[in-house]
């Protein structure tokens, strides 16, 4: 009896083993002309951050895909220091260079308002201010990739080209984003 038990758990084991992986979702694709058209739309502000496409994944988690161009700027146009409380980001740098600034503490924080486009399209519940202090510093140019964790306060110092441009994927593990927007 025993063998036998053995024997049929070893085969289930084998069947099991056999069996294919299925296919559990479609593969989304955002073009170079999708992130072209989308930095076309606001070409002279100093600031930009716009979602392509927002894409739930097996009803598990939803990915982000946007793209983000900061022209060097002085004073009170440059953008601030900002934390996401839930969502991951990851930089991909297509165009220009920048010192970026990671952890650390943000100064002069608030809460950016619920129904901001920060917070119900691009990140989920943030924090902004006006710099960051004691963070890790290091410079990004064309190539380059950062993956920012959650509740980690983010800040460009310094732009030392005309302006960066970087693809950025968000992964938001609790599907704050909203799945489908910019759906083809």
């Amino acid at each position: 009896m025993r063998r036998t038990l053995i024997s049929l758990a070893a085969l289930a084991t084998f069947i099991f083993a056999q069996s294919p992986h299925l296919p559990r979702g479609a593969a989304t694709d955002v073009t170079n002309s999708d992130i072209q058209t989308t930095l076309a739309k606001t070409p002279g502000a100093a600031v930009s951050d716009q979602a392509i496409r927002v894409v739930s994944i097996n009803d598990e988690y939803n990915v982000g895909v946007g793209v983000v161009h900061r022209a060097k700027t002085e004073g009170p146009a440059r953008a601030g220091a900002i934390e996401h409380s839930q969502i991951t980001e990851i930089y991909h740098v297509m165009e220009g260079n920048a010192t970026l600034v990671t952890g650390g503490t943000i100064q002069n924080p608030r809460e950016s308002p619920p129904d901001s486009q920060v917070v119900k399209v691009l990140n989920g519940p943030s924090t902004g201010g006006t710099v960051v202090e004691g963070g890790a510093s290091r410079k990004i140019g064309p190539g380059d990739v950062v993956i920012i964790p959650p509740n980690t306060p983010h800040w460009f110092s310094e732009i030392t080209s005309p302006q960066i441009v970087y693809l950025v994927v968000r992964v938001d593990p609790h599907k704050i984003l909203p799945a489908g927007y910019g759906a083809k």
